[in-house]
């Protein structure tokens, strides 16, 4: 499916950026009363050069969305970023990201709008969503001049909070998917940590239903709660 995928992109991000008008992008929905039954979330995973946001790059990106509560198959998003001039020699052998990838890969604006554009302005999850958050919005800024601030759950957040008798081996992604008996085909490549996460991610959104969490502010106002709760605790 994967491969499908890449290659509509390749059929599609092949226009230059100033056919897009970003003004037309559909805006960002906020975290309301939307039921969890009935609304589009985007769960999304970077590859970067490295850790620190102030000095490293983006480099692929993957994401799923995660539809009435559903995955579909034919609503992903793949590719890895023409970065040719990146040094990446810290990282490649954490994401198999080599430098002939990156000379071959999608033009880095034509990507990010083509990102927008699938996002739709839906709310976006990801596993310790502030890394990906801090990368995004700094590549969006930079590259494209956009700050519309999408909404963002952590899927790292939200799993303890709701399962807070769990005992995983550790608070990674791995222990998580390890927890719940999940088969990851690959780790540390975007779009398959996106679909890991995804998977649980719908794990917490159909056990938030049985505790009478419905709607997504719901959800944040739970998360919000355990935050707070936390601080107290460490305090």
């Amino acid at each position: 499916m994967l491969d499908k995928v890449k290659a509509w992109l390749n059929d599609h991000l092949t226009g230059s950026t100033e056919h897009h008008d970003l003004q037309h992008l559909a805006p960002v929905k906020v975290l309301a009363g939307q039921h969890l039954t009935d609304t589009r979330l985007i769960v999304l995973d970077l590859e970067t050069t490295g850790l620190n946001v102030n000095k490293d790059e983006v480099i692929a990106i993957g994401a799923v969305a995660i539809d009435r509560l559903e995955i579909p198959l034919d609503d992903q998003f793949d590719l890895i970023l023409k970065r040719p001039e990146l040094d990446i020699r810290e990282t490649v052998l954490i994401h198999g990201i080599g430098p002939e990838a990156l000379t071959r890969g999608h033009e880095t604006e034509d990507a990010l709008i083509h990102l927008l554009e699938w996002v739709n302005g839906d709310p976006i999850l990801a596993f310790h969503a502030n890394f990906d958050q801090r990368f995004l919005e700094k590549a969006l800024k930079q590259r494209l001049g956009y700050t519309a601030p999408h909404a963002w759950l952590d899927v790292a957040e939200m799993l303890p909070a709701l399962f807070p008798q769990a005992r995983p081996n550790s608070r990674s992604l791995d222990g998580w998917t390890d927890h719940f008996h999940l088969e990851v085909s690959e780790r540390h490549h975007a779009a398959a940590d996106a679909l890991a996460t995804a998977e649980l991610a719908l794990i917490c959104l159909h056990y938030c239903l049985k505790q009478g969490i419905s709607t997504l502010c719901e959800l944040d106002k739970k998360l919000r709660y355990q935050r707070q709760l936390n601080a107290m605790r460490r305090g």
